[in-house]
């Protein structure tokens, strides 16, 4: 198998979430997945020594069905900037000042590419998905349990946005527009569309004025119930990897930085 692996040009995503930690074989050239997706709950509290173990426990079933020099890419849902965290508004607060690299390189026995969840998302998009050859600028979010922001200008990142948190209406704009929000509160597609996602973007497109807007995360693969309620002068549209892109993405990055 590992032989397979090495000849199909596999890499290793694992995607860090305040909910659950996911991981998967990717093939570099086309971003799909090249075995089932392994899933674990994210331990609460997600301290990171705890997450660390589930990290390696997710990266030692990937690693059957990769190289076994493959680097691990890592996404993690807040600012990692040069291998640290700055910021973790959905994780333990624990995380903050942690070198995420050097933890999860101990805890794996890998090589370990960290980044920004929505980062690695908008980098899979742009090679692979929906924001694919597109110019200009284009806005992906990621819904879930926080609101994950990408901004590419002309196919080109720029790194670390946190516009989930904007302040809308004197509150963090991810509490009222996540879809966590939306099965807090019980709303349906249409009041959570027309009540919330409408004025999170009509702020967005008044900031950034973009292009494009990507929606990923795990709510994109029922983008039809919700997307035809929103009335904006950018295109919307789901993410062509749904919530495959941060995995994939994480794994393009951790290859290229490791070779």
């Amino acid at each position: 198998m590992a032989d397979q692996a090495a000849d199909a040009h596999v890499g290793m995503g694992v995607d860090i979430g305040g909910s659950g930690i996911k991981g998967a074989p990717v093939d570099l050239d086309t971003g799909a997945f090249t075995a089932d997706r392994v899933k674990i709950h994210t331990p609460h509290p997600s301290r990171p020594r705890a997450v660390a173990e589930v990290v390696a426990q997710i990266a030692a079933a990937v690693g059957e069905k990769a190289p076994s020099g493959a680097a691990l890419g890592v996404t993690f849902p807040g600012v990692v900037r040069r291998g640290t965290v700055e910021t973790a508004a959905n994780v333990d607060d624990g995380w903050i000042g942690t070198d995420v690299e050097a933890l999860l390189s101990g805890a794996t026995g890998r090589a370990v590419a960290a980044v920004n969840d929505a980062d690695a998302a908008a980098v899979a998009e742009h090679r692979w998905g929906a924001a694919r050859g597109v110019r200009g600028v284009v806005l992906l979010t990621t819904l879930g349990t926080g609101i994950g922001t990408a901004l590419l200008v002309d196919g080109h990142l720029v790194p670390n946005t946190e516009f989930g948190h904007v302040v809308l209406d004197g509150v963090d704009a991810e509490t009222r527009a996540a879809s966590a929000a939306k099965e807090r509160e019980g709303l349906s597609y249409e009041e959570w569309a027309t009540e919330r996602l409408q004025r999170y973007y009509e702020e967005m497109e008044k900031l950034l004025s973009p292009d494009l807007i990507v929606v990923g995360g795990g709510v994109s693969r029922k983008a039809d119930k919700f997307l035809k309620y929103l009335d904006l002068r950018a295109e919307v549209v789901p993410a062509g990897l749904r919530n495959a892109a941060g995995i994939a993405g994480a794994a393009v990055l951790a290859a290229e930085r490791f070779g």
